[in-house]
């Protein structure tokens, strides 16, 4: 029965086993209750107060040191690390020490979580400890966690491979503990950013998910079916445009934190799923909202770092306002070199080749423009900046500028070199807002696959009027990367979409019996990982042998051991064959 499991998961399910002849649950239903955590024992245990003497605290064990009649292990909680003591006579008050002798010394393994009651002291080499007076079996642990070796102040054996944390983040939560706080200041991002909306009396809601046509952002979807009406749905790009019907229903000020979709690339910065904050306000502008965007980052900086200054790949970006307010056409002047104003599309396209930018066909003013300003300006943008002032191809959901209507007020802004929110006077006219819709389908027949649908409903709805509204998005997931200076959208999302795993060749039975190997032992052959006939070529016949026998012994399979003389054979056959 345990031929799918390795020698160490197979020790565990037997300790399982002994734990429910003894009638001690591995998994018990009961409540535990938990008076304290490692941090307040650390923070707070004073010897000469003799405070913290009803400890009763629960977590993991992850070392051991296990001696005669007393014992050490490492417990960890939510918050940290804490030494344990368990002494016999403690836990074993009778003349039954089964508990201690049997339970904790041959029963427990490291990742085994337990609940521990007793009290705090300081040990002869001065370490802080619990003495243990009770411990209880809470979960038993049947797989083996990697363990992070110290010593000397080097790690060794750290569980450090990305792909392997992201797709075992609970393993990785575990492991490297401090993994954990940048998923703790996420969680502080997103409340300070509540707590000053919410003062403002902004009002938080939810929108749809699956929408019948993908508004509100340039992007491709992805498309699903719904059964039951029989029609082809979409996961939202974006949020905008139903945040902006409740505008038009009469809210003055409204913000959403959605999970949006979008079927495009994966790199350090994109994730086709990702969290965004948008936030719509009427009878504002964008100027004002430069204002209000200063403030709250002013705010998000101070509650998670402490300090309007934060290091960001080694740049100290100051978050105190106000920032600078830096036109795109003059952002492309001062880094590109290049004067844009009034260039139509052969012009641009000819400025991109003399800047030697990658275009292609499908790409019309809007996006030739978009690609200079990225491949020339973007990453000299450390400290905070406003871009203002777009072309209007790029920005087909923006009031047009006041003064000069080929442009659109509308502003991004950018921190260490990238975009962190994006921010317009909201398109109100609904004979406008169908002109740009109609021109991106334009785009589309042109091969643009990002282009916008035209949501006549969302034209319905500004014809009954929208008050002029300012609005603004921010990617909550590049902004918790700036914030917490991480290398990789992978490193701040809990659970990252991943490609699927690459199978491992696994050859058929028949394969390994034509070089002589019997049909019992080919499934012990391939858990040690000779999961093909080929892999055994060239293996020291002697080794596999005494590995065989080795494994057949401790694991209790029964099988009848092969000769040194039939391992031969079988390399010797693979050798030849």
């Amino acid at each position: 029965m345990y031929q799918d499991f390795s020698e160490q998961e197979i020790i565990r399910r037997n300790s399982l086993i002994e734990l429910e002849k003894l009638n001690i649950p591995a998994y018990p239903a009961q409540e535990f209750e938990v008076n304290c955590t490692t941090e307040e024992i650390a923070a707070g245990f004073d010897p000469e107060k003799s405070n913290f003497k009803d400890i009763s605290i629960a977590g993991r064990i992850m070392a051991r040191r296990i001696m005669g009649s007393a014992s050490f292990f490492e417990l960890q909680d939510e918050k940290g690390r804490i030494q344990v003591y368990v002494k016999r006579d403690d836990i074993c008050r009778g003349e039954d020490k089964t508990m201690y002798n049997t339970v904790f010394k041959k029963l427990l393994d490291i990742g085994d979580i337990v609940g521990i009651k007793g009290y705090a002291f300081i040990t002869q080499t001065g370490e802080l400890s619990i003495h243990t007076t009770e411990l209880t079996v809470l979960s038993k642990s049947l797989r083996v966690l990697p363990i992070v070796k110290e010593k000397e102040g080097q790690v060794f054996d750290a569980f450090t491979d990305p792909e392997q944390r992201y797709r075992m983040r609970y393993i990785d939560l575990i492991v490297n503990p401090q993994v954990k706080d940048v998923f703790i200041r996420r969680t502080k991002i997103i409340n300070a950013m509540r707590e000053f909306f919410n003062n403002r009396g902004y009002l938080e809601v939810d929108t749809p998910v699956l929408q019948s046509i993908p508004g509100g952002a340039a992007a491709r979807p992805f498309i699903t079916h719904h059964n039951a009406l029989d029609i082809p749905l979409y996961l939202r790009i974006a949020n905008e445009l139903y945040l902006k019907r409740l505008i038009v229903g009469g809210f003055t000020g409204v913000y959403e934190f959605s999970r949006n979709f979008r079927n495009e690339g994966m790199d350090r910065t994109h994730n086709p799923e990702f969290t965004c904050l948008e936030i719509y306000v009427a009878y504002k502008d964008y100027k004002w909202m430069m204002n209000f965007t200063e403030q709250l980052f002013e705010k998000i900086a101070t509650d998670v770092n402490g300090s309007t200054r934060v290091k960001i790949d080694g740049n100290d970006v100051e978050f105190k306002g106000p920032y600078r307010r830096l036109p795109m056409s003059e952002a492309i002047r001062e880094y590109a070199g290049a004067d844009i104003s009034g260039m139509d599309e052969i012009q641009l396209q000819n400025t991109c080749n003399e800047l030697g930018i990658n275009i292609d066909s499908t790409m019309g003013k809007g996006k030739l423009i978009d690609a200079i300003f990225g491949e020339k300006c973007e990453h000299h943008l450390i400290q905070p900046t406003f871009i203002t002032d777009y072309p209007v191809e790029l920005s087909p959901l923006t009031k047009k500028h006041r003064e000069n209507p080929s442009l659109t007020e509308r502003f991004e802004l950018f921190v260490n070199g990238k975009e962190i929110c994006n921010a317009y006077s909201e398109l109100n006219d609904p004979i406008d807002q169908l002109e740009r819709f109609k021109e991106q389908i334009k785009l589309k027949e042109k091969g643009d696959d990002e282009a916008m649908f035209i949501d006549m409903d969302f034209v319905k709805a500004l014809e009954y009027g929208m008050p002029p509204t300012s609005g603004m998005g921010i990617g909550i997931d590049r902004l918790v990367m700036m914030m917490t200076a991480a290398a990789s959208i992978q490193d701040v999302l809990l659970f990252p979409q991943m490609r699927p795993e690459k199978k491992i060749a696994v050859d058929e039975k028949e394969s390994y019996e034509a070089v002589g190997i019997p049909a019992e032992w080919v499934a012990t052959i391939q858990k040690t990982g000779f999961t093909t006939v080929k892999s055994l070529e060239g293996i020291n016949p002697g080794k596999l042998f005494n590995d065989l026998c080795s494994i057949n012994k401790k694991q209790k399979l029964g099988l009848k051991n092969p000769s040194p003389d039939d391992v031969k054979n079988w390399i010797s056959n693979i050798q030849n064959s």
